[in-house]
């Protein structure tokens, strides 16, 4: 078909790619399409035809083609979103899908659309945007500073000895934006790293991490170096500055790494550095805190064992297993639950302690697919038991940083639909450590999932400071009390008077208490004059893997 012009005929073609153009100059960072709806004809980006393995910038029949990219289980929804809008159902076109691209593998995509009419009403072009969110950005939209992604990218490519990192972030960040409103606290983080930017650029380069943590990456900057300007910069926030007309005071904490060789993953370094960067937020007041500061040489076999771990989870977790401690019920002394305690081992470090290497890996991005390997093995390993034992619960350590991730829910529904674990046999164990969270996630996350019948236990009670008012908030079934307040009760007065408080209080409340740290009948016995359900400890067995639990208690 031809345009007419008083000077000129315009091919079909030649319209779609100046319109084209035009829409492609005003989409920043999405794929770009525009059909002629009386040819079917389409141009598509250029990037998309790359990535997705089309066949062409201009193609006939555009939808048909595209279609046979979706996943089948999103294909009738797409199908009804376009039938919709050429049938004016519906006046925009938007959905989120997953496409596949040239690798074979599926990513998910954002298209939203709409129809261009002609002068006589009626359509006469498709045109939108698809945005991949398998393809990240290296630059931070908000700061407009490099981000995570690009720290990655970048430090993996590094030969890293010598180099100083360091990690800044704002403490309580989610107060300003309620407060303000998230606007506005875009604008005060944009202003904050625009700070940082001023102190550091001469140094070395910045990163936008998750939240409001930067990272730094120098190679002029000692680690004492860093630690003065990260002083001088507590001081200056402490003290406020001005976005739009309002004073702003930030309160942040800090950490450093000084590496002196090649052989860390920006992954495990990175880890170390949150590790760190906690502490100082939540227990050194923001004071400013350098990871294993004074292990010299024993810092590096850490962070070299910590490598290997990491590389152990995303080969299929080897070297990971499970072992079982048995709970047992106080009053008649049999088997009641079961808690799950993972394991590593290699040829080269042998057997590793979870807390030599849970605290740091936890802050790690593989800590989520290490969480769930320990929800699946776990049920899988124990379903047998419940034959024998139908009421026999499995006790989940969980950390708070799994309870973080968008598609924590999701994951446990999906591991006991596989498994078929039963929901009312899980018991998911939460710590005091759960109030660096977001409270309002916590209880909604502890709420969904006990809608399904699992039950939630608080560990290490009265170690923290925060766990009455976990207790207060969160709807747990459980209580575990620490081995600390059992060890001496025999001869402890104090000892004695908390368990007596807690188990009453647990009694009040209706809720199970168990005690752990049994290590003899002693202990065992004294306990029994509390209203205590259930006693866990070396007295009735260690940790052991599978095949012994099985043969010891079934």
């Amino acid at each position: 078909m031809m345009f007419q012009n008083d000077n000129y005929n315009i091919s079909a073609k030649d319209v779609l790619t100046k319109l084209f153009e035009a829409f492609s100059y005003t989409s920043k960072d999405s794929y770009v399409f525009l059909c002629y709806l009386d040819e079917d004809l389409s141009r598509w980006s250029k990037s998309a035809i790359e990535f997705f393995d089309l066949p062409g910038e201009y193609m006939y029949k555009a939808g048909e083609i595209w279609a046979k990219h979706i996943h089948p289980d999103d294909l009738e929804a797409y199908q009804q979103s376009i039938y919709n809008i050429m049938h004016g159902i519906s006046k925009y076109h938007s959905i989120s899908y997953r496409a596949r691209a040239k690798d074979g593998n599926y990513v998910l995509c954002t298209c939203r659309g709409t129809i261009i009419t002609g002068y006589d009403n009626t359509p006469k072009y498709f045109a939108g945007t698809i945005k991949n969110h398998g393809i990240q950005s290296e630059i931070d939209s908000i700061t407009n500073i490099k981000n995570l992604y690009s720290f990655f990218n970048e430090t993996s490519n590094l030969s890293l000895k010598n180099y100083t990192f360091g990690l800044i972030g704002v403490n309580n960040f989610s107060d300003l934006n309620d407060i303000y409103g998230y606007t506005f606290g875009n604008k005060i983080l944009k202003e904050f790293a625009q700070i940082l930017i001023k102190n550091t650029s001469n140094y070395g380069t910045l990163y936008r991490m998750e939240g409001t943590k930067f990272a730094l990456c120098s190679k002029n900057l000692s680690i004492k170096d860093f630690e003065q300007k990260f002083k001088e910069l507590k001081e200056f926030c402490r003290k406020g500055f001005i976005v739009e007309n309002m004073k702003i005071n930030l309160y942040i904490g800090g950490s450093g790494l000084n590496v002196t060789t090649n052989d860390i993953n920006p992954h495990t370094l990175y880890s170390c550095l949150k590790t760190s960067y906690y502490n100082s937020l939540h227990f050194k007041q923001g004071e400013f805190v350098i990871f294993n500061d004074t292990l010299g040489d024993e810092m590096y076999k850490s962070l070299e064992r910590l490598n290997t771990i990491r590389d152990c989870v995303a080969n299929d977790f080897e070297g990971f297993f499970l072992c079982y401690q048995p709970v047992i019920d106080a009053k008649n002394g049999q088997l009641k639950g079961v808690e799950a305690l993972v394991r590593w081992k290699s040829d080269e470090y042998g057997l590793v302690p979870p807390n030599s290497f849970i605290p740091v890996l936890e802050k790690d991005s593989t800590f989520s697919e290490l969480g769930n390997w320990i929800l699946k093995t776990a049920m899988n390993e124990i379903k047998p038991l419940l034959v024998r034992h139908p009421d026999l619960l499995v006790n989940i350590n969980l950390s708070y940083t799994q309870l973080e991730k968008s598609d924590f829910l999701e994951n446990v529904y999906k591991i006991i639909k596989e498994t078929g674990f039963p929901a009312k046999n899980l018991c998911l164990e939460i710590t005091e450590r759960c109030r660096l969270l977001d409270m309002d996630l916590l209880i909604s996350s502890t709420e969904v999932l006990k809608s399904y019948g699992i039950k939630f236990a608080l560990d290490d009670f009265g170690t923290g400071f925060s766990s009455l008012n976990v207790l207060k908030k969160v709807p747990v079934d459980i209580i575990k009390i620490d081995r600390e307040f059992v060890k001496d009760i025999e001869n402890s007065c104090p000892d004695q008077l908390i368990i007596d408080t807690v188990s009453h209080m647990c009694e009040s409340l209706h809720l199970d208490l168990c005690v752990e740290g049994v290590e003899n009948d002693h202990i065992a016995d004294y306990l029994r004059r509390y209203p205590i359900s259930s006693l866990q400890g070396y007295l009735y067995s260690r940790p052991i893997p599978i095949d012994e639990f099985i043969k010891k208690f079934n």
